[in-house]
């Protein structure tokens, strides 16, 4: 009875989440043990004790390690998720981009329209006031060559008329 009671206390100081209730099968062994001779149930009781620390350990540290291999798994799908969302945002980011940049060219070509009509008109009244400005210095071309004669005219007369 006293091994029992140090089994408890085995299992008592080891975390909750590697407790496990002893198989059906350790207790009948124990229990056999308990009716062998001093000798040979001191030497089966030690064994048995670390065959039960080894297995206890052994799921212990295969808990820790299936533990830190679900802790890597949800890591990397952390990861993955993460990358996806940049993706995503990373499309939806170039397609409002690209939006944009077509909204301001539509816009440009608007100005571009607006301006070359101006201009149009800018371009005609300016072709106007060149014809006109034309038309004009031809006007004072012959007026001058009139006055250029008249005054030709003129100095003959008076040269005639001593």
């Amino acid at each position: 009875m006293v091994r029992q009671a140090n089994m408890d206390f085995f299992f008592d100081d080891l975390p909750a989440s590697s407790l496990s209730t002893p198989k059906k099968g350790h207790e009948d062994s124990l229990m056999v043990e308990d009716t062998d001779c001093d000798l040979s149930r001191n030497k089966s009781s030690s064994v048995s004790m670390t065959e039960i620390q080894e297995h206890h350990g052994s799921s212990y540290i295969d808990d820790i390690s299936k533990r830190a291999q679900e802790m890597v798994e949800k890591l990397n799908h952390e990861r993955t998720r993460d990358q996806e969302m940049m993706d995503s945002f990373q499309k939806q980011l170039t397609e409002k981009v690209t939006e944009m940049c077509q909204l301001i060219k539509e816009e440009m070509f608007t100005i571009y329209e607006l301006n070359s009509n101006e201009i149009q008109v800018k371009l005609q009244e300016l072709s106007e006031v060149l014809e006109n400005c034309s038309k004009l210095e031809h006007e004072l071309l012959e007026a001058s060559q009139a006055l250029a004669c008249l005054k030709d005219g003129l100095d003959i007369n008076q040269r005639a008329e001593p």
